[in-house]
């Protein structure tokens, strides 16, 4: 498969709520891998599905040298208050901004054998699993900053080149 192309902020399909696959298509076994082969680029710590413009729900990780994948995921638990965490993402680049995220996080979905898939963890893993559930509710991390953050981060997405 292929490191896939990242669609950036104003594509239509990264607000696309992100539909059920089935585990067991050929179609997803080839999403996964291209969602794999995309998320392994240095500096990246997530790929979701609308992220390489396909609307499914599923997103690939790459944290702290786990790589791996996730499909039909959901947020089983969070805990604690959330805080603010200096944030990017591939679909607004060169970008940044303090995010509210829960410091721990649990997912739960299914591998491409059907077989459950748990992702847990606190740090960058809490804050991956996060930011890319937003991405397959159709968010972007943009949507999480209050209201005066965000007023400045859209600011800087108008300037930015790449808008």
């Amino acid at each position: 498969m292929s490191v896939r192309e990242i669609r950036v902020f104003g594509d239509p399909v990264l607000r696309e709520r992100a539909e059920p696959v089935d585990p067991s298509a050929p179609a997803t076994a080839a999403l996964v891998q291209d969602l794999l082969d995309t998320v392994r680029v240095p500096g990246r710590a997530g790929v979701a599905g609308c992220q390489i413009g396909v609307a499914r729900a599923a997103f690939s990780y790459n944290v702290d040298g786990e790589v791996g994948y996730v499909l039909n995921p959901r947020i089983d638990e969070v805990r604690g208050e959330p805080v603010l965490v200096d944030e990017g993402c591939l679909s607004v680049p060169e970008l940044g901004f303090p995010t509210p995220r829960h410091p721990y996080c649990r997912v739960v979905g299914v591998d491409l054998a059907g077989d459950e898939v748990v992702l847990e963890g606190e740090g960058l893993m809490a804050q991956m699993l996060q930011h890319e559930m937003g991405h397959l509710d159709g968010k972007l991390y943009l949507q999480a900053l209050d209201k005066e953050m965000r007023s400045v981060a859209m600011a800087e997405v108008r300037k930015a080149a790449w808008y």
